[in-house]
C-alpha cells in the first residue's frame, strides 16, 4: 500500500490532524479527512476522464476546490464541489471568485450523500473506501449511463475500473493511483 494511503487511512481511524490534514469535528461525520490532492495528480484525474468544455465535472469533498478551479480554467468544463466545512466552501468561493470563473464554477456547501449528482458527466472522488460504499449506491442511481468517474488512490468495491493509472512521482516523492469507471 503507498505511503500516502496509510497516512490518510491513519489520521482517519485516529482522528489525527497534520499539517496538510485538518481534521475538524462535526455533529455529522465527515467521508475524509482533507487531504489536497497534488496539482499534478489533479491534471492526471482530469485528463484521465478526458474533460471537456461540454463536460459537467462534480468533485466530491471539493476541499480548497483545486480539481473545481482547473476542470473549469484548464479544460474549460462546468465544475461543482461539493464541500462539508465552511472553511473551506468560502476559500474556494473566493478562488473562483478572484480567477473570474463564476459562470463555470461553484461550490455547493452540504454533505454529499444528499445531493443530486444527474448533470454529472464527469465525477472526481478522493474519499476513503467506507466513504466510497457509502456513496456507490447514490452514484449508481443518480449518474447516467458513459458518466466517468475517477478515483484518487482508493477503488469502488464491486465496480471494475475501465483503465488503472499508477503515478510514480507526484513531483513531491509520493506514489498515487488513478482509477477510472465508466458507468454502466
Amino acid at each position: 500500500m503507498h505511503f500516502l494511503r496509510r497516512t490518510v487511512l491513519a489520521a482517519a481511524t485516529l482522528g489525527l490532524a497534520g499539517n496538510a490534514l485538518v481534521a475538524q469535528e462535526s455533529p455529522t461525520p465527515k467521508l475524509a479527512p482533507y487531504f489536497p490532492t497534488p496539482i499534478s495528480v489533479v491534471e492526471k484525474m482530469l485528463t484521465l476522464a478526458k474533460v471537456k468544455p461540454s463536460d459537467t465535472v462534480y468533485d466530491l469533498g471539493s476541499g480548497d476546490g483545486r480539481i473545481v478551479l482547473m476542470a473549469a480554467e484548464k479544460f474549460g468544463a462546468k465544475a461543482v464541489g461539493v464541500e462539508y466545512d465552511m472553511p473551506l466552501v468560502i476559500q474556494s468561493r473566493m478562488a473562483i471568485k478572484r480567477k473570474k470563473l463564476d459562470s463555470k464554477a461553484s461550490i455547493i456547501h452540504g454533505d454529499m450523500l444528499l445531493q443530486d449528482y444527474s448533470p454529472a458527466s464527469v465525477v472526481t472522488v478522493y474519499l476513503l473506501p467506507t466513504s466510497n460504499d457509502r456513496m456507490r449506491p447514490i452514484l449508481e442511481k443518480q449518474l447516467k449511463p458513459g458518466t466517468r468517474i475517477v478515483c484518487h488512490d482508493f477503488e469502488f468495491s464491486g465496480w471494475t475500473p475501465a483503465e488503472t493509472v499508477t503515478i510514480e512521482d507526484d513531483g513531491e516523492g509520493r506514489s498515487h493511483t488513478l482509477f477510472l469507471y465508466i458507468r454502466k
